[in-house]
Parts: structure tokens; sequence; C-alpha cells
């Protein structure tokens, strides 16, 4: 007989498995290779991912919802790359600050990881906390700060986060766009942005970058046994740190503009992470 506690922390799992089954009946793959959530600023950029095998409505699928912030497409696709392995490509992410949830935050991830994903791929839109960076610019994370207070593991489940954004990724993704910056993110709880002290603040602590997404979804990622790459689209520069008020418009009119440029990042990270030959004679 199962106790409350297992059930409870049981269940997030049960239901990304039952997901991951809806997924199979409803597209006819029955294992993927990795996946790519798409963030803010990058919501056309699964499109050079390879073949287009199957789209479905996220909101179809147990646990899913539809997209709550425009600039995600809220669907669910599944592209055969290059190399012939199958990409599971999230297009309606949860944020916390919607307020369902810590589990609903990270079920795609988990789904992801119930359906064979090797490799969790994680995208952002994010503002700079330092003038080194500037809008439009993409960057590799390399670490982060998670300033949410909360975590999607339960109980004594202890994992190792030293090398959470995988450097062996990061090493391959150095290796195909030789001058993308890395740097650390930080995500807060938002919906709100960041006050001009807040910014300072976290430039102290030593981030780079600001959000409000990815930090709990890599945690479930490696939790899961999944490597993790994330990349940041810078765009625009924290409160204090320019001369306009920050909206969301900002956001989605950066992504309009790196457009040409994000979607074939995306794809050559993606093509060299999974490419099955990769390393080999």
């Amino acid at each position: 007989m199962t106790n409350d506690t297992t059930a409870a922390r049981e269940h997030p799992l049960a239901h990304a498995l039952h997901a991951a089954d809806e997924i199979r009946q409803m597209t006819g793959v029955t294992t993927i290779d990795a996946s790519v959530t798409l963030g803010s600023g990058w919501k056309s950029a699964d499109q050079h991912l390879g073949e287009l095998v199957s789209e479905i409505d996220a909101a179809t699928v147990t646990g899913f919802r539809r997209a709550a912030v425009l600039g995600h497409s809220g669907a669910l696709r599944i592209y055969r790359t290059p190399h012939g392995t199958h990409v599971l490509v999230i297009g309606a992410r949860t944020h916390l600050y919607e307020g369902h949830g810590i589990d609903a935050v990270v079920h795609g991830v988990r789904t992801a990881a119930q359906l064979g994903a090797k490799t969790m791929f994680l995208t952002n839109g994010a503002g700079a906390v330092t003038t080194r960076l500037s809008p439009g610019q993409p960057l590799l994370i390399a670490d982060h700060l998670n300033l949410t207070a909360r975590s999607p593991l339960v109980g004594a489940d202890f994992v190792d986060l030293t090398d959470l954004y995988t450097s062996r990724l990061r090493d391959i993704a150095r290796s195909v766009a030789p001058d993308l910056q890395e740097g650390v993110y930080a995500q807060l709880p938002g919906p709100h942005y960041e006050t001009p002290a807040e910014v300072r603040m976290l430039a102290s602590l030593g981030a780079d970058v600001v959000g409000m997404s990815t930090t709990l979804e890599a945690i479930a990622a490696r939790h899961s046994g999944m490597d993790v790459c994330a990349l940041s689209l810078v765009t625009n520069l924290g409160a204090g740190l320019q001369g306009t008020i920050l909206n969301h418009e900002e956001v989605l009119e950066a992504g309009r503009a790196a457009e040409a440029t994000l979607g074939p990042l995306l794809a050559r990270v993606v093509a060299a992470a999974t490419n099955p030959t990769e390393g080999t004679d």
C-alpha cells in the first residue's frame, strides 16, 4: 500500500507518462532523442530543425495548457533532423507566475523524458543586467541563480547541479558558433519586471541576465537524467540601464528582429548535439 507522501511524489511522473503516451498515439512517434522548449523571442526558431513530422495543439494533451504569453506558439511539434533523430518542440511553456504550481512548470520537461529524450534544450528571452550585453544578442547559459525559492524536487531527493548546463553541450554550441558568449541566468518569479535596485543586486550576485523561466525546468531535466543546454535571447537592458519603460512588446520585437539568426543558431546546436555519429571516427 502506497502512503500519501509517496503517492504525491509519484503523481507528477505518472502525469508525464500519461502525456507521453497520448503524444505517441497522436503523432505515431514512439520515442524522441531530444526536446526543445521555445521561450519568448524564439517562437519560430524551430522551423530550421528539419522535417516537420507532426504538430498537435498542446492543450489537447494531459497536463499542457494553451500558451498564456504572447510569443509562444501553444503547439507541440516533432521534427526529424537531417541526421534522422527526432526532436520534440514544446511551444507551450507554463510559467511559475501563472499560478498552476511547480509541477505544471516542469511538466513539459518530464514528458520529454518519458518519451525518451536524452537532451533538453531550453530557450528564453531575458533582460541584461550588464551593459556588456546588447538587445538581440543570444547568450549561452553556463550557470544559474534560482531566486524563486522553489524546487521541482520534493523530499530528500538530492541532485548534483555542478554541471547542470552540460559542459559537453556548451563546448558543442561554441564550436558551431564561436562568437557565442556565455553567462549566468537568474530567475525571479515575476510577472513584474525588476526594479533598478534589484538589477544592481543581480549584477553584484554574478548574474548577466534575468528572466522568469528555465531554472526550474533545468533542475527537473537533470533530475530526469537529461543533459541540459540553454540559450537566452537578450531582449532588453534591465531597469535603470535603459531610458525606456520595460514592456513585453519590447521582448517580442527583439525576437522578430533576431529571427533570422536565432533559428539557424538553434538548428546548428541541436543538430551537432544530437548527431549520432558525433565524436566517432
